[in-house]
């Protein structure tokens, strides 16, 4: 699955080069644009601690095998794609967006151990997490493909917060990418390894 990580990688290329990433930026200013994407934010933080630990708990109550195996897969999915984000992250260094940003900083990347930290940058943790978590959902639950609509709109609705807001939009297709691969690979190992998931 590396060709999906340089795939990343080169659309990241094309969009900075090009001046998308920028121009995007600068379109996406709009106060009320903002006020409707700007709770991605929170909603993509909080939603996948919250969604394995509900599932794990009404599995237990409900004697659940599915319910509990669904949140073991998201929150492995998740891990991954939190580590994946964090690693690329600790290495490339890219500068965020800020709210008064009146140069292009697309193209800033201070590569190098820990340059930037592990929670700022490329790519963007909450959509790569996101995507991971709705993909190994779309996965385990074929014959509930409402919900894996459901969750995939949510991860763009993730994805598209953050990138009119904390993020570049570049930011945003490479976690996309990224996430996907994760969540297909997690949702796959599970749904071959265990028997009734797709209930």
């Amino acid at each position: 699955m590396l060709i999906w990580h340089l795939a990343a990688i080169v659309f990241t290329l094309a969009l900075v080069v090009s001046g998308f990433d920028w121009q995007y930026f600068l379109a996406t200013r709009s106060p009320t644009l903002r006020s409707w994407l700007w709770p991605a934010v929170p909603i993509g933080g909080l939603l996948p601690i919250a969604l394995p630990l509900i599932l794990l708990v009404l599995g237990t109550v409900a004697r659940s095998a599915p319910a509990r195996l669904v949140a073991w897969a998201i929150s492995q999915a998740e891990v991954i794609g939190g580590i994946i984000a964090a690693g690329y992250k600790a290495i490339t260094g890219r500068a965020h967006p800020v709210h008064g940003v009146g140069t292009d900083l697309t193209h800033v990347f201070n590569f190098g151990p820990l340059r930037g930290g592990v929670f700022w940058g490329w790519p963007s943790s909450h959509t790569t997490i996101a995507f991971a978590m709705a993909v190994t959902l779309f996965r385990l639950l074929p014959k509930r493909s409402s919900l894996g609509y459901l969750a995939i709109s949510y991860a763009f609705y993730v994805g598209l917060g953050v990138s009119t807001t904390i993020h570049w939009f570049s930011d945003f297709v490479a976690g996309a990418l990224i996430g996907t691969v994760v969540g297909a690979v997690v949702g796959s190992s599970f749904s071959h390894n265990q028997v009734g998931i797709a209930v």
